[in-house]
């Protein structure tokens, strides 16, 4: 008797689930589900990139997996992912509340909060702070040729050497965003900067890995020590290493006077009162989610800017001669003179589209009930932005699937921004730091390519340019080797 009701209830069990995973009418079409797992065996654990294109070339621009037994709708190419983004921004400008990233974060950060009031005024706060500290003014500059010193003074150390250029770029970006948030550099060995980057390393590969995969679709094994329990750690770490750091803000800072972000918090947090959405544990939430965001994208990109550039010497020493010819005379770059390089514009652009460095965006949610390409969305539906769909889709490239800067330039050579390019994603979770990022690049790219010639180490083989997936595509570990360029020490 026991046996059999405990079968009537499995098999009632499997019957819900199976009804959880059914598509509601008009919903995109997409694999059949399995229950507990959804659709789980139609990706790679490991990179499910290839998966996503597959099957978008069965069901069309606009599919629809299971995670578990949560419905996702992905989204693909220009003309899908502009109606969604751009067009219908508001109503797909969630964010899904339950997954791995949420719950590791303790969703406190601007990136992964929800759209509602809370969102609104923690974004518009960002980016007022951020633009009263220089991003896209000359102050701002000041601040990225500062680090660009001691990138060039490790570059001039290991000139005739083959070295890794990883550490380098990754401490270079911290340290700029590091000075906008918490008004303090680090040197390259120190230990904060090397925890720091090490736990956004991890966090990052977890995120989109296969565990938090698996976390996400069979809740059940949440409670497991498995793999996934690094990122709660790698968060309390965060945690014990900024909280001595707001403590000495609040001993330090002048009321009124800010150095940095967390000073600009602070007062805001005071001068509020008691009755306000901002907090201190919003605060590290939001130093946090700026400095992976200002970190990570533009460490791999500058990495995979110069794995490319040393793979086409051509094209880096065509950067060079429209370097030396706008530059010359003068001291220093300034962000300005980028309206004088349409061909370095346009390898920095190409840089970026190749480096795809975030594939799918941060993944959105319907804030209400919407239409999309003749398909039925219910409000709250997690929606997976596949951007490599638009960075390589047939039609808005000159050529899609190579490396070459003429997929920014015109018949007159004249430097363009086609609408498919959107690395940053677009709409109204467009990325906070994307005029620090571009730029940083752009300073970066043009002052190291004045000052030195980038050479792929003849016992290196041959490069591979695929890249290690995760919340952001990293470039597999490479070695360059370095040597100063005749007559450009300036």
């Amino acid at each position: 008797m026991f046996v059999s009701l405990v079968l009537v209830w499995l098999c009632i069990f499997f019957i819900v689930l199976q009804f959880k995973s059914r598509r509601p009418k008009n919903f995109p079409p997409g694999p059949i589900a399995l229950p507990i797992l959804g659709n789980t065996l139609h990706l790679s654990l490991e990179n499910p990139l290839k998966d996503f294109e597959r099957l978008r070339n069965a069901y069309g621009d606009v599919y629809s997996l299971f995670i578990g037994s949560k419905p996702a709708v992905v989204i693909n190419g220009m003309k899908a992912i502009k109606e969604a983004i751009v067009i219908k921004a508001v109503d797909f400008a969630g964010r899904p509340q339950d997954l791995y990233v949420n719950i590791v974060t303790r969703r406190r950060g601007v990136i992964l909060a929800d759209y509602g009031p809370v969102w609104k005024e923690h974004r518009r706060f960002a980016l007022m702070t951020l633009r009263n500290f220089g991003l896209g003014k000359t102050s701002m500059e000041d601040r990225i040729h500062g680090e660009i010193e001691y990138t060039i003074k490790t570059l001039e150390e290991n000139i005739g050497k083959t070295f890794s250029p990883q550490v380098m770029f990754h401490n270079a970006s911290s340290n700029i965003i590091c000075q906008v948030l918490l008004g303090t550099r680090y040197e390259y060995d120190d230990e904060f900067i090397k925890v720091i980057i090490q736990c956004f390393t991890e966090n990052g590969k977890l995120a989109n890995g296969p565990w938090a995969m698996l976390y996400d679709s069979v809740p059940l094994i949440r409670y497991l020590p498995l793999p996934f329990n690094k990122g709660f750690e790698n968060f309390e770490l965060f945690d014990k290493l900024l909280l001595p750091m707001l403590a000495e803000h609040k001993k330090t800072r002048v009321p009124g006077e800010p150095r940095d972000f967390v000073d600009c918090y602070l007062d805001e947090l005071e001068k509020r009162g008691d009755d306000t959405t901002f907090s201190e544990d919003k605060l590290i939430g939001n130093v946090l989610d700026l400095y992976f965001a200002g970190t990570d994208t533009t460490s791999n990109t500058l990495l995979t800017a110069f794995l490319y550039l040393m793979n086409y010497p051509h094209i880096q020493e065509r950067c060079q001669q429209e370097i030396d010819r706008v530059l010359d005379g003068k001291f220093r770059v300034s962000f300005e003179d980028r309206h004088n390089m349409p061909y370095v514009q346009a390898v920095i652009h190409e840089v970026q589209r190749i480096a795809n460095t975030v594939p799918l965006s941060v993944f959105h949610a319907t804030t209400k009930d919407v239409e999309l390409m003749g398909y039925s969305i219910p409000k709250g539906t997690m929606i997976i932005e596949n951007l490599t769909s638009v960075l390589n889709e047939e039609g808005q490239w000159k050529f899609p699937h190579e490396f070459n800067p003429e997929n920014f330039l015109n018949d007159q050579g004249d430097f363009v921004k086609p609408d498919a390019f959107m690395p940053f994603s677009a709409g109204s979770r467009v990325c906070l730091g994307e005029s620090l990022a571009r730029m940083e690049l752009f300073l970066i790219i043009v002052t190291l390519l004045r000052k030195f010639k980038f050479v792929w180490p003849k016992d290196a083989g041959k490069p591979d340019y695929t890249p290690v997936y995760g919340v952001t595509l990293t470039p597999k570990p490479y070695h360059m080797k370095v040597q100063l360029r005749a007559g450009n020490s300036g």
